[in-house]
C-alpha cells in the first residue's frame, strides 16, 4: 500500500510518526487570539464573500487560516457539512498545524509551501478520513513568505475536481489585495515626499493606474519602451540599496537622464530629470526639473515584485522539471510549471522520433501533441456542465482544447509555432482563439544539443493579460530548461530502446528441442522498464541429458544486459564440454575474473549469481552447483514442496573460492523450480519471507498439473504487478526414459566381441522399428569399440538410447579422447573418427569419475 501513496502524503505521514501523533487519538489546540482586523483578514474578506456565494449550495466550506495554521475564518458550511466540522474542531480558533491535526489540507499545506490535495484515508488521523480538502499557500506578494492557507473541505462523497482551480484561483486574489494594500504604503510615501518638498498640498487622494503606478509618479514624457524600462529596473535598483544616491543613465538623441535616490521615513523616492537641449524654463542652468520616478520600500516595488515571482517560477521549474527520465511526463511537467503562474493555458508539442528516442532528421517531420494544461479557458464551451460548482461571472466550466493529448499536430504555415520552429527563435503574437477572442501568444522551439525537439506554446487573454518582453524572455529561459531535460529524457529513452533490444537479442527466443523435461519460463522486467541481467538457458546435452540455467547480473541497463550475454555465451561453450556443474561454475568464475581484470576501473561482473543443474532422465537424478544464487524448489509428484540443502557457493568473480556440486533423486513428473532473487526479494520482503511464500504458491498446485500452469500459478501468486527487480522464472517437469528405451551392454576387452555386440545392436534397432539406422550404427559402434578395446582402459561399456535421436555411447576407463584429424594418403589409420563425424549428425566426449564417455547422435527417421 505504501508504494502506491503519493510523495507529499507520504512525507506528511512520516513526519507525523516522528513527532509521535497518534493516528487514533485527535485533540486540536484552541486560541482565541485572533485579530479580525489583521492584514490577511481585512484582505481576503471581499474575496471569500465571493467564494462563499459561488459555492452555495455545494456542501463545501471555505477556511482561512494563518502562517500557523490557526483557522481565522469559515464560510459556506451548510448541512449536513457543518455539524460534521463541527465535530472535528474545523471552526475558527482552532489550529490545524500538521503536529497537532496530522496531514491535512491545511497543514500539510503550510509544511510543504505548496498546494496539497488529502482525500479520504490519506489523512493520519482517523477522524479525518471522511473529508476532501485541497489548501492553497497565500503567500505575501513582495516578501514570498506565506502568509496563511486557503482551504476547499468537503466530505469525500460531495468531494469534486475544480475544488483545486477554484482554491489557487481565490488565493492568487488574496495575494493581490495584499498587493494593492501594499500600494496603499506607496500612497503614504508620496504623501510624504510631496510635504517634504512643499510643491503642493497633499491631495486630497492618490490613485493606481492600469499599469499599477501611482499618478503623476513615473518616467517623463518622450522616452521609448526600452528607455522607460532601464530607467524602472535602474530606480528599482536604487530604492532596494535605500540610500542616498545619483545616477546617470544615457538616453537616445545624446540625451542623459539624472537618477537621484532620496530616503524618506519608512522608504525611498528616486527622481528623475532628462534635460532637454538646455535647463526647462523656470529653472536655473544646470538644474533640470525633476519628477518622480518611482517611490517605494527598500527592497520592494512593483519591478520587485514582478522580477521575485519570475524567479520564483524559474527557481520551481528547475525542481518540477526533469523530475523523471520519461519524455512524456518531461513535457507535462512544462506545461504544469507554466500554468497558471505564467500563462493560462500551455502546449508542448513534440516530434515523433523524440518519443522514441530519436533525433528528427528534416523538417517535415510530424509533430505531435504530448502535453497541455487540463483546461484550456479560451476553448469553446463544451456541452458539460460541473455540478456543485456553478458558473462564475456568466463563464462557463473550463472544456478541453481542440487537440487532444497525443494527437499528431499540423501547425499553419503562418502560425506562430511554425514562424518559431522556422526561425529557430521565440515569436510572440495575437491570434484569434476558438472563442473567436484574441490571444496572447508565445511559441518558443524547444532546442538543446543542437537537436530541434518541438515547440512550446504559452497563451493569455490579449486585451486583459499581454505577453510583455519580460515575459518573452521568461519563455526562452523556460524552455531552454525543459528542452535540456526533454534531451535527456530523449537520450535515455534511446538508450534504455538499445538495451532493451539487446537484451532481448540475448535471451533465449524459444525453448530448444529436448524430451528430457516440459518446460515453461517467464521473464517480468522491472518496474518503468528498467534492463536487467537477469537470464535463464535450457540446453540440450549428450546422453538425453539436460542443463537448466539460472543467473544474475548486478545492476540494471545496457551494461548489465551486455554482461548477462557474454556470461550465458560462455555458460553454453562450457556446457558443450560436458563438464559437471562445480567445475564448469569454476571455469565462469575464472573468466569472470579475467574480463573484470580486463575491464580495469570501468563496470564488471563481479556478484553475478549463477545456478546451474544437469538433469538425467535415465538415472532420474539431479546434479546441481550454485555460485551464490537461491536454491530451487522441488515440487513433488504428489504436490509436496521441499527446498533441497545445497552449498550456496560464493558469487562469481570473486576468485580462489571452490563450489560443491550436490545430487539427488528426481522421482518422474517432479518439477523443478529455479527462479532469481527478485521472486522472493524486495523492498519490504526478505528472502526467507519470500521462500515460504514461493513454497506456498507451488503446494497451492494441484498435483501433476503442466509446467506452464505451475509457472502461471506462481506469477499470479508473488509479481501479481511490476517489481524494482527483473524477475526469471523457470518451471522444469521432469520426464523419464523407461526400460525399454534404453539398451546397456558390457564389452569384453577382445576385439573378437564386436561382432556380438553388433548382432545386439541389431536386433534392438529392429525392435525400435529403426532398420534404416542399423547399418551407419553398426558401423560407428564397430569404430568406436575398436578404438576403446585397443587405446583405452577396460571396463568397456556401451549403450544405446531411443530419445528424439538415437543416442549410441562408448565408456572406458581411460581418461584420453580421440581427435578428429585429416589423415594423409599414406597413413594406415585415424579414418575412424572421420568417419564417425560424417555418418552421425553431433558427437562428442564427456569425462565422468570413472573415465570418459565417447557419444554420438542420429537423427531418427521422419
Amino acid at each position: 500500500m505504501v508504494e502506491s501513496v503519493r510523495v507529499p502524503i507520504l512525507a506528511s505521514w512520516e513526519r507525523c510518526q516522528t513527532a509521535g501523533l497518534d493516528p487514533e487519538r485527535f485533540e486540536v489546540p484552541y486560541t482565541d487570539d485572533i485579530d479580525p482586523a489583521g492584514a490577511l483578514i481585512r484582505a481576503a474578506g471581499p474575496v471569500l464573500d465571493r467564494l462563499a456565494g459561488t459555492l452555495s449550495g455545494s456542501r463545501t466550506a471555505v477556511l482561512l487560516t494563518d502562517e500557523r495554521g490557526l483557522v481565522l475564518d469559515r464560510r459556506a458550511a451548510e448541512p449536513p457539512l457543518l455539524p460534521a466540522l463541527d465535530r472535528i474542531r474545523l471552526a475558527p480558533g482552532f489550529s490545524y498545524h500538521e503536529l497537532d491535526a496530522g496531514t491535512n489540507g491545511i497543514g500539510t499545506a503550510l509544511a510543504a509551501r505548496q498546494p496539497v490535495r488529502v482525500a479520504g484515508e490519506e489523512h493520519f488521523s482517523t477522524a479525518l478520513r471522511g473529508f476532501t480538502c485541497y489548501g492553497v499557500p497565500v503567500r505575501h506578494p513582495l516578501s514570498g513568505r506565506v502568509e496563511g492557507v486557503l482551504d476547499l473541505t468537503s466530505l469525500c462523497g460531495d468531494a469534486h475536481p475544480l475544488m483545486a482551480e477554484l482554491a489557487r484561483g481565490c488565493a492568487l486574489a488574496i495575494e493581490q489585495r495584499l498587493l494593492e494594500e501594499c500600494g496603499e504604503r506607496e500612497r503614504a510615501l508620496l504623501h510624504s515626499y510631496l510635504a517634504a518638498e512643499h510643491r503642493m498640498p497633499a491631495p486630497p487622494s492618490l490613485r493606481l493606474d492600469d499599469a499599477g503606478r501611482i499618478q503623476s509618479v513615473g518616467p517623463p514624457s518622450g522616452l521609448t519602451d526600452r528607455e522607460e524600462s532601464a530607467l524602472a529596473e535602474t530606480a528599482a535598483g536604487l530604492i532596494a540599496a535605500g540610500r542616498h544616491e545619483a545616477l546617470e543613465l544615457p538616453l537616445s538623441r545624446g540625451r542623459t537622464a539624472h537618477l537621484l535616490c532620496r530616503p524618506l521615513a519608512g522608504g525611498a523616492v528616486v527622481e528623475v530629470s532628462v534635460p532637454e537641449g538646455g535647463a526647462p524654463s523656470g529653472v536655473a542652468p544646470g538644474e533640470p526639473a525633476r519628477r518622480p520616478l518611482l517611490v517605494g520600500e527598500p527592497g520592494v516595488g512593483r519591478l520587485a515584485v514582478a522580477a521575485r515571482r519570475r524567479l520564483e517560477l524559474l527557481s520551481d521549474a528547475a525542481l518540477r522539471i526533469g523530475t523523471t527520465l520519461d519524455v512524456v511526463r518531461t513535457a507535462r511537467e512544462i506545461v504544469e510549471a507554466a500554468v497558471p503562474r505564467f500563462a493560462d493555458h500551455a502546449t508542448v508539442d513534440l516530434f515523433d522520433p523524440v518519443l522514441h528516442g530519436a533525433a528528427p532528421r528534416d523538417a517535415g517531420t510530424h509533430l505531435r501533441r504530448v502535453a497541455a494544461s487540463d483546461a484550456d479557458p479560451f476553448a469553446a464551451p463544451g456541452p458539460e456542465h460541473c455540478a456543485g460548482f456553478p458558473a462564475r461571472d456568466g463563464v462557463p466550466p473550463p472544456a478541453h482544447g481542440p487537440h487532444a493529448r497525443g494527437e499528431p499536430i499540423r501547425l499553419v504555415p503562418d502560425s506562430p509555432q511554425a514562424r518559431a520552429l522556422g526561425s529557430a527563435t521565440a515569436v510572440r503574437d495575437t491570434a484569434p482563439g476558438p472563442d473567436g477572442e484574441p490571444r496572447a501568444v508565445i511559441a518558443v522551439p524547444l532546442r538543446a544539443r543542437d537537436t530541434l525537439l518541438g515547440v512550446a506554446t504559452f497563451q493569455r487573454a490579449a486585451r486583459t493579460d499581454p505577453f510583455a518582453d519580460d515575459d518573452l524572455t521568461l519563455a526562452r529561459d523556460l524552455a531552454a530548461r525543459a528542452a535540456v531535460c526533454i534531451d535527456n529524457a530523449r537520450l535515455f529513452t534511446r538508450e534504455h530502446h538499445l538495451a532493451l533490444e539487446l537484451q532481448r537479442s540475448l535471451l533465449p527466443r524459444g525453448v530448444p528441442d529436448q524430451h528430457a523435461v516440459d518446460v515453461a519460463h517467464r521473464y517480468l522486467p522491472a518496474a518503468q522498464g528498467r534492463v536487467g541481467g537477469d537470464w535463464f538457458d535450457v540446453i540440450p546435452l549428450s546422453g538425453a541429458r539436460v542443463a537448466l540455467v539460472v543467473g544474475d547480473v548486478v545492476g540494471h541497463g545496457i551494461h548489465a544486459a551486455a554482461a548477462m550475454g557474454r556470461l550465458r555465451t560462455a555458460v553454453h561453450n562450457f556446457s558443450a564440454l560436458d563438464l559437471p556443474p562445480d567445475e564448469l561454475l569454476g571455469r565462469l568464475d575464472d573468466l569472470v575474473v579475467r574480463l573484470d581484470d580486463e575491464s580495469g576501473s570501468g563496470p564488471g561482473m563481479a556478484g553475478a549469481t549463477c545456478l546451474y543443474a544437469v538433469y538425467d532422465p535415465v538415472a532420474r537424478r539431479c546434479q546441481l552447483a550454485r555460485a551464490g544464487h537461491p536454491p530451487p524448489a522441488l515440487l513433488g509428484p504428489d504436490g509436496t514442496v521441499r527446498f533441497p540443502e545445497l552449498p550456496a557457493g560464493p558469487p562469481l568473480g570473486l576468485g580462489g573460492l571452490p563450489f560443491e556440486t550436490a545430487e539427488f533423486p528426481v522421482p518422474e513428473g517432479s518439477g523443478l523450480v529455479l527462479y532469481t532473487d527478485g521472486l522472493i526479494e524486495g523492498r519490504h520482503l526478505d528472502p526467507d519471507t519470500g521462500m515460504r511464500r514461493l513454497g506456498r504458491a507451488l503446494a497451492a498446485v494441484p498435483p501433476g498439473r503442466p509446467a506452464e500452469e505451475v509457472c502461471a500459478a506462481v506469477e499470479s501468486a508473488l509479481r501479481p504487478g511490476p517489481s524494482a527487480d527483473d524477475v526469471v522464472l523457470l518451471v522444469a517437469r521432469t520426464r523419464a526414459l523407461d526400460d525399454g528405451q534404453v539398451a546397456c551392454w558390457d564389452v569384453p576387452g577382445d576385439p573378437a566381441a564386436v561382432a556380438a555386440l553388433r548382432s545386439a545392436i541389431t536386433r534392438r534397432l529392429n525392435a525400435w522399428g529403426l532398420d534404416e539406422l542399423t547399418f551407419t550404427t553398426e558401423l560407428i559402434a564397430s569404430e568406436l569399440i575398436t578404438n576403446a578395446i585397443r587405446h583405452g582402459a577396460g571396463p568397456v561399456q556401451a549403450r544405446l538410447l531411443r530419445d528424439r535421436a538415437l543416442v549410441f555411447e562408448v565408456a572406458d576407463a581411460s581418461g584420453t579422447s580421440p581427435r578428429l584429424r585429416r589423415a594423409a594418403t599414406t597413413d594406415e589409420g585415424g579414418r575412424g573418427i572421420f568417419l564417425v563425424a560424417q555418418l552421425c549428425r553431433r558427437w562428442g566426449t564427456r569425462y565422468t569419475d570413472q573415465g570418459k564417455v565417447i557419444w554420438t547422435e542420429q537423427q531418427l527417421p521422419a
